[in-house]
Formats: C-alpha cells, structure tokens, sequence
C-alpha cells in the first residue's frame, strides 16, 4: 500500500545492534564465547578475530570473508550445539548489556506505532535472539547460505546488510511492503562510520554512541548526537 497525496507519512524507526543498541561487538563477544567452549583455537582465533575487528572500524572489512571464519565454530559444531550454546552467551554476555536506555528507546518508537526495524552487519545466528530480547521482529542481518541439506556453508545470501548493502537491504524491505523512501519518514540510530550511507538516505539520521569519525560528521551537519551509554 502506498501513502496518499496528503496522508501522514508511515513511519520507521531504524536501528544499528552493536555499539548502537548494545554497548558491545555481538559478533565479537560472539567469537569469544567460542574459544572459552574450546570449540576454537585461542591464540590464533583472537589474532585473527581482533584483525577483522580492527578492519571493520577502519572500514575496510571484507565481509565475506569475515562471515566465512565467524560462522566456522557454528558450522563444524552444528545446529544443536550451536543453538544451546548461543542461549547460555544471551544469558552470561548479552542480556548484561542490555540497558534500560536502549529498551526505552525502542519502545518508546514502539509504543509511538513506529515499525521498528534492527539493521546490522552481524549475521541473522547471531542477532536474531538479540533482536527478539528488544522485542523486535523485524531484523535485517547477514543472511547465511545453506546447501540443499540445510547446513550452512559459510557464505552470505544475497545482499550483506553492511556499509551501502544496509541501503539496499532497507529498500528492498520497504519495496516489500509496498513502500519507497520517500513515502516514510525514516530514523536510523548509528554508532558507526561504516553506516554513514543509510544515515545520509533516511530523513532523520542520528549518531548514537558515534565514534570519532562519525560524530565529526555528524557535528559538521548539525545531525543529532545521542549518548545511550
């Protein structure tokens, strides 16, 4: 359904995860709850863990092949190892730093009829139980692939939700719905500068717990500056 000349415009309260909504990397922390199950090797697997880490906030992570070794402990365990394992990391890691602050932002769009949508750069394993413990069910992550026998191969589906993807990912959620950019009024919550072509798309941006980069950006163009944290 598309808005009338005239109506009010739908809107749409977008969110980054790490950083933004939580004050941690989930995929990183992630990546050290494996070790400490000892389904990775330690020394080697942080070395490299930290390296695309580093990458991803100099904006130079190459996503493929960042999900292709975050998703190995998952793929070599299996779904139900995995899946367990996943449920003790929200309780011990996430569930820790989940702030009030963040839980009333969201619902407080929420309880405003905003559709709330979380749109990371982390893959769906990861994030779809964070997502649901803010109480959102609309969540555009990294797709993972899957063979014809339903294991995962460590390779993205489609469009990654990362850097100008979060625009194409959005749009074509929109496109879904029947809708366009400019038949909403569009808010995103970013911490990062790797975000910073969503935030120019939507009419709203705001730079949340933004990093040095981003809130020099966001200072210079007078957008909204908010600390969750």
């Amino acid at each position: 359904m598309t808005s009338r000349p005239g109506a009010a415009k739908r809107r749409i309260a977008l969110f980054d995860l790490d950083h933004t909504l939580i004050p941690i990397d989930s995929d990183y922390e992630w990546g050290e709850f494996t070790i400490a199950l000892g389904w990775c090797e330690g020394h080697e697997f942080k070395r490299r863990n930290a390296e695309f880490f580093a990458h991803y906030q100099a904006g130079t992570l190459d996503i493929h092949d960042y999900v292709r070794f975050a998703t190995q402990a998952i793929r070599e365990q299996g779904a139900t190892k995995s899946i367990a394992a996943h449920a003790r990391f929200m309780g011990e890691i996430v569930q820790k730093g989940i702030q009030a602050t963040a839980l009333d932002l969201v619902r407080g769009h929420q309880a405003a009829g905003d559709d709330t949508v979380i749109v990371t750069a982390t893959n769906e394993f990861v994030t779809r139980p964070i997502a649901e413990a803010f109480g959102v069910t609309e969540l555009i992550a990294v797709e993972l692939e899957r063979d014809a026998a339903g294991q995962l191969t460590g390779e993205i589906r489609g469009t990654p939700s990362f850097r100008e993807g979060k625009v194409a990912r959005v749009q074509q959620w929109l496109a879904d719905r029947g809708l366009h950019w400019e038949a909403v009024e569009s808010t995103f919550y970013s911490d990062s500068m790797n975000d910073l072509p969503l935030l120019e798309k939507v009419t709203h941006p705001v730079a949340t717990n933004p990093d040095e980069r981003l809130r020099a950006i966001a200072t210079e163009r007078g957008w909204r500056i908010l600390e969750l944290f």
